[in-house]
């Protein structure tokens, strides 16, 4: 492997500006070690390797003709293949989806090809990113470089296990319960969820809409800093989308002095049982260096959290239902007609969702259609959205205390293929850290804290307020600097 395959997004465009490397060397590097090792780790649905030295040659042009160039410019990147890319399979790793070809971009796709990144191509997923282990992918599922006999997260295992694989600097997730966070955790890498709305949805094929949201996978914090400013912006083909987003996020993490003065906010819930006792060590270690960086530690109640899954597991469903209604075998996707019988609107439909969707979709479709029907959505999705309420007056009332919060990002380390896929509940409880965040709308990060007594990752959370992410990577760069795990992952020394 090319030595420099290990430095970060940041150090890699540098050495492109110096003279030292050029974007078609650094792309056909990273292209080689796919070919090379993804068959093991199939974290790469599609690879479009055409394309992204085309990309590549026309940056070194540009900046060898002394051109004004985005400071990412010519470092390679991967999509999680539920962004809708123009001219590129995009299919949410479902079969429903099958050999898809958008006719247009998402938003952040247009921001990434603008400033002229080489997109290597789409990432493996969990199917329409319901999963926490990337094993629901209708074409295989991704192995962790740490260990291939565990999972490398979900529902975005393919973008994470690449970063963590040393196959591409710089990866998009997407995270509605923690998908772009766990993963980070699992495999030793910096996963970001911006604010709600700081990132356009625009062209990020849904899920849960009032929950989704895009953010950077990448190997320092940062490489996810600068990637955030890349995509971020005000969109106005996203009603959601914030005027004010996040900015001068990379001056944050770069900014001079220590913690003196921020008090960090552990959070009572977010620990104890049900967490591997390593995952709670490697937190408390890495707490303390946080104090010895200036931090005060309070310790916060956020009673609503206990309750924070449950409800969870009643709004995403429900959303659920009603964005994947379009996957009808006529508007998207395959067409399946049924053998016997007259050829119907809703025979067709029938046909086409069960051959086109996996058990999980099915199994949430099933369960938000449920929760939505008549005589259940003020029992069940009502009440759902009360408890939102009350986990976003938690949030209120221990900003009130703290300028950030932490906690582990995962109650466990990577766990091996099988072990909780015919436990839907147990697989479920990957989640129970990060799900508030995304319940508030407020952005949080997963920073690698060190390593178990497994030999596996563990990962850090730190949530800011809503509008905050700069504090955020702020207090994420000290966590960083408590262990360097990234280097550390087996895949260096893959020959």
């Amino acid at each position: 492997m090319q030595t420099y395959l290990t430095k970060s997004a940041l150090e890699l465009a540098q050495m492109m500006q110096n003279g030292e490397l050029t974007s078609v060397e650094l792309t056909k590097a990273c292209l080689e070690r796919i070919e090379k090792y993804d068959e093991q780790v199939n974290a790469f649905l599609h690879v479009d390797a055409d394309g992204a030295l085309a990309t590549a040659k026309e940056v070194d042009e540009l900046r060898a003709a002394g051109a004004e160039l985005h400071p990412l410019a010519g470092v390679p990147i991967a999509l999680k293949d539920n962004l809708v890319t123009r001219g590129m399979p995009t299919t949410c790793a479902s079969k429903i989806l099958a050999g898809w070809i958008p006719p247009y971009d998402a938003f952040v796709v247009k921001q990434i090809k603008a400033a002229k990144l080489p997109i290597l191509g789409k990432t493996n997923l969990d199917e329409f990113a319901m999963g926490s282990s990337t094993e629901h992918s209708a074409f295989g599922y991704t192995r962790n470089p740490w260990n291939l006999e565990c999972i490398p997260g979900g529902s975005g295992g393919g973008s994470a296990a690449a970063v963590a694989a040393f196959m591409v600097p710089l990866a998009l997730g997407t995270d509605t319960g923690g998908s772009i966070r766990q993963p980070g955790a699992v495999t030793g890498t910096v996963g970001a969820k911006p604010t709600y709305g700081a990132v356009s949805r625009y062209g990020a094929i849904a899920m849960a809409s009032s929950l989704d949201q895009i953010g950077p996978v990448t190997r320092t914090v940062a490489d996810a800093a600068a990637l955030q400013e890349l995509i971020g912006g005000h969109d106005p083909l996203d009603s959601t989308s914030l005027t004010d987003g996040a900015t001068n996020l990379l001056a944050a993490v770069k900014s001079e002095g220590d913690l003196t003065g921020v008090k960090i906010g552990v959070v009572k819930q977010l620990s104890g049982d049900g967490y591997q006792s390593g995952v709670l060590d490697s937190f408390q270690t890495a707490v303390e260096k946080l104090v010895a960086r200036g931090a005060e530690i309070v310790e916060v109640d956020c009673p609503s959290f206990d309750y924070a899954l449950a409800a969870y597991y009643l709004i995403m469903p429900a959303e659920v239902s009603s964005n994947l209604a379009r996957f009808d075998g006529m508007r998207y996707g395959i067409r399946v007609e049924p053998t016997e019988g007259p050829i119907t609107a809703q025979r067709v439909m029938a046909a086409t969702r069960g051959a086109g969707f996996g058990a999980e979709v099915k199994r949430r479709i099933i369960l938000g259609t449920h929760v939505l029907s008549s005589g259940n959505y003020d029992a069940f999705y009502g009440a759902a959205l009360k408890v939102r309420t009350l986990i976003q007056g938690d949030f209120a009332a221990a900003f009130a205390k703290a300028d950030v919060l932490v906690s582990p990002t995962a109650p466990t380390t990577a766990f091996k293929f099988g072990e909780k896929t015919d436990d839907p509940l147990a697989m479920y409880l990957n989640d129970v850290a990060t799900i508030p965040a995304n319940m508030a709308g407020t952005p949080a990060i997963s920073v690698p804290s060190g390593i178990a007594e497994d030999g596996l990752p563990v990962g850090f959370q730190v949530i800011a307020p809503a509008r905050r992410d700069d504090l955020m990577y702020r207090v994420a760069r000290f966590v960083e600097e408590t262990a360097d795990v990234a280097a550390s992952c087996p895949a260096k020394d893959w020959e």
